[in-house]
């Protein structure tokens, strides 16, 4: 299965150019402060993309999606939308969460420890592709500053317990990129950089 990873496209999608795949996975940031006609615009644009399976969870800038989660959800025609929950696509199994440690008062803020760490555990030991808006610690979430801003929590589980074969985020835009560790693929797949501006391509795995 061709996966075709972007994140962070914050109402830019429409100046990116996708490749096609199988599997197009959106690992949250779908606008720019979470208005309705963002998401709106959103899922039309989604709509004119080739992929055959969609997969996309929120971010911190898509403050309808916490505000209002059941509406926003319902706007998501063209996709499968997760929040906290997973999915089945061709015998690979997919969970999505759009939380992150507490950044500035925006959506899907959690204070690190157990406030996060109780979403983390709803993650299944037979995920095959972990969705999450944010990095885990010390993978590909190292801030201009030097500052390493993942979750210590999550990363625990993946490494521990989940042990995902892929695991897609963005959120810090500036860590860009592809790495593998252990039996995990980790994708930081911003599509915009700390200007905002749609400088990166999307990333493509091959999920054999």
């Amino acid at each position: 299965m061709k996966i075709v990873c972007i994140s962070d496209t914050h109402t830019l999608h429409k100046n990116m150019k996708i490749p096609d795949g199988d599997l197009l996975i959106h690992a949250g940031d779908v606008s720019s402060r979470g208005k309705l006609d963002e998401i709106i615009q959103f899922n039309d644009w989604l709509g004119t993309l080739p992929h055959r399976h969609k997969v996309v969870i929120a971010g911190n800038h898509d403050f309808y999606f916490e505000s209002n989660p059941s509406h926003a959800k319902s706007l998501i025609t063209n996709a499968i939308y997760l929040n906290d929950n997973g999915v089945e696509i061709k015998g690979i199994k997919i969970w999505g969460s759009p939380i992150q440690p507490w950044f500035y008062d925006w959506a899907f803020n959690r204070q690190r420890g157990e406030d996060i760490r109780k979403h983390w555990e709803l993650i299944p030991t037979d995920t095959d592709i972990l969705i999450t808006h944010g990095p885990p610690y010390g993978i590909l979430d190292e801030t201009t500053r030097g500052e390493l801003v993942g979750c210590e929590d999550l990363l625990e589980v993946i490494q521990q317990r989940v042990k995902p074969r892929l695991h897609v985020f963005g959120h810090i835009h500036e860590s860009y990129g592809k790495t593998e560790i252990d039996e995990t693929t980790f994708v930081n797949a911003a599509m915009v950089n700390l200007q905002y501006r749609p400088v990166n391509q999307a990333i493509v795995v091959d999920f054999i």
